[in-house]
């Protein structure tokens, strides 16, 4: 079962995620975007852990609920509202409650997902951050259906992600800045997908 303190290991690891590789995912986001998705990331992090340390949340739609509210202020760009919309959605999917297990995970990104495809007018195949999300989910559902623990099933969601994001590499770019470019935008990494496969594997560690 994951917990609340899952949940917090989870935000501080992700917090020094994102300050690691601040400088990666922007460089990423230069080929075919603002160049700040790094600075981004690693900023909105530094406020959902900043926010969770003022109040520690009571259950999991209020943690959700300060993760989402944190990165929407502080995360520029697209991310913000999009990664906000999935955690939101992923709150109010789990509810009020201290501890959860792999089918209100499942429901949780299923939910947070559809937001996210919702608020971004985007699908698989449009090089965005959908391409690491919507594998992940295929393999949490997969992995369910063959009986396997949360643990193992966490650790085959983070590795579809992995693959979708490579995945981006020669698609062209359908929705976001990174569609100006047109036929350009092949050949490059997308910046979302690459911090969800990030988001992904700390999760697999971390619950």
């Amino acid at each position: 079962m994951i917990g609340l303190d899952n949940l917090q290991a989870l935000i501080l690891r992700l917090k020094a995620v994102y300050n690691e590789q601040k400088i990666y995912l922007s460089e990423l986001d230069s080929a075919i975007g603002d160049g700040d998705h790094g600075v981004n990331m690693s900023r909105g992090f530094d406020a959902v852990v900043a926010a969770w340390n003022e109040a520690p949340p009571a259950d999991f739609a209020d943690a959700f609920k300060r993760i989402s509210m944190a990165l929407i202020k502080t995360v520029g760009g697209a991310s913000g509202p999009l990664y906000g919309t999935f955690f939101m959605k992923m709150g109010a999917a789990i509810g009020k409650k201290t501890e959860f297990g792999l089918d209100e995970w499942i429901d949780g990104v299923e939910k947070g997902i559809a937001g996210i495809a919702m608020m971004g007018k985007a699908q698989r195949g449009d090089k965005t951050m959908l391409d690491a999300w919507e594998p992940a989910l295929e393999a949490l559902k997969a992995a369910r259906a063959a009986g396997r623990d949360l643990a193992a099933a966490l650790s085959e969601s983070a590795q579809a992600a992995e693959q979708g994001m490579a995945a981006t590499i020669p698609m062209v770019a359908k929705k976001g800045r990174a569609s100006y470019l047109g036929e350009r935008s092949a050949g490059h990494q997308d910046p979302g997908a690459t911090s969800t496969a990030m988001l992904l594997k700390a999760a697999a560690e971390n619950f």
